[in-house]
């Protein structure tokens, strides 16, 4: 393993940010896996770190495959996670929105310019990604639509579903869409929770990971299969949305299976304790995402359903 310094914002008071990458092997850009871009990805931070301790080892006994070169980033943006804040501190800046970047750009701008100048033509780059809605995912593995994308290599990392999202202009700036368009097959991993450590997606995550470079022959690794994964458009997946605000209790998971009118949530008057609306299943089906904080606002989108189709 070689700790590397991938970029360093100076400070002009207090430590400068560095930002460091572990390289495993030697020889052609192989992957790159990069984790936390954004202050409350904690669950991608850790998840990082478990994969440059299992690649340490595997390095260490011969598994990385001759002529092959592993770059994993774990932190991005670890200013803000010392502080508890999602986007950067000074301007709520969204560095997983300002690639490719800019160097002579505002401060977002020049550290993702300083870090794609690193990233960018690997074979593959896998990040560990989290949603713009705070909730939980099924584990899966998504794939932006850009012309160039390949869904087959997606079913390799193993995990339930791979979903394909067909990019909105504000996706233009995202670390996913511009390897893609750079030559860099792409891939987002999702795990269960983004702001607290989850042990089993995470451990989920990570070897699909492993899973994928065993299979494009980057490392030697024995691991599980994983999963047959079903392929689907993210406008499949049906939105429930709240029609009040308030106190929000939720009854079902990720991965739960549910019938057309069980009751999925419910929201409370916050000052007087009474439930004001009841959320229904609109459709018999899988729970795809959740939302999960106590608070929801009227319109929000609490629950994406995947539907079980009737034949």
């Amino acid at each position: 393993m070689l700790k590397e310094e991938i970029f360093t914002l100076k400070a002009p008071y207090r430590q400068d940010m560095t930002i460091y990458g572990y390289s495993f092997g030697k020889g052609e850009d192989a992957a790159c896996i990069v984790g936390a871009t954004r202050g409350n990805e904690v669950q991608q931070l850790y998840a990082c770190s478990q994969l440059v301790k299992t690649l340490t080892v595997l390095e260490r006994k011969g598994g990385i495959v001759s002529n092959n070169r592993i770059l994993v980033i774990p932190s991005v943006n670890h200013f803000s996670m010392n502080i508890e804040k999602r986007f950067w501190a000074l301007d709520n800046s969204d560095i997983n929105k300002m690639f490719p970047g800019n160097s002579s750009g505002e401060t977002t701008d020049r550290i993702a310019a300083g870090v794609f100048e690193k990233v960018k033509g690997f074979n593959y780059g896998i990040q560990f990604a989290s949603f713009h809605t705070p909730g939980e995912f099924i584990p899966h593995v998504r794939l932006m639509e850009t012309g160039v994308e390949n869904s087959s290599l997606a079913n390799l990392f193993g995990l339930p579903f791979v979903v394909l999202r067909k990019p909105e202009p504000f996706d233009y700036g995202t670390l996913n869409y511009n390897w893609q368009v750079s030559g860099t097959s792409a891939f987002s991993v999702y795990t269960s929770s983004t702001d607290v450590i989850d042990e089993a997606s995470a451990s989920q995550s990570v070897a699909s990971v492993l899973r994928f470079l065993k299979r494009m022959g980057i490392i030697k690794f024995n691991c599980h299969n994983g999963y047959i994964a079903s392929i689907i458009e993210e406008d499949a997946l049906m939105p429930v949305r709240v029609d009040v605000s308030g106190i929000y209790r939720r009854f079902k998971n990720p991965g739960d299976e549910v019938k057309f009118g069980d009751v999925l949530a419910e929201v409370a008057d916050p000052m007087e304790g009474e439930v004001i609306s009841q959320i229904l299943a609109p459709s018999d089906g899988v729970i795809f995402f959740t939302h999960t904080k106590p608070l929801v606002m009227q319109n929000c989108i609490v629950y994406q359903l995947l539907r079980r189709m009737h034949v």
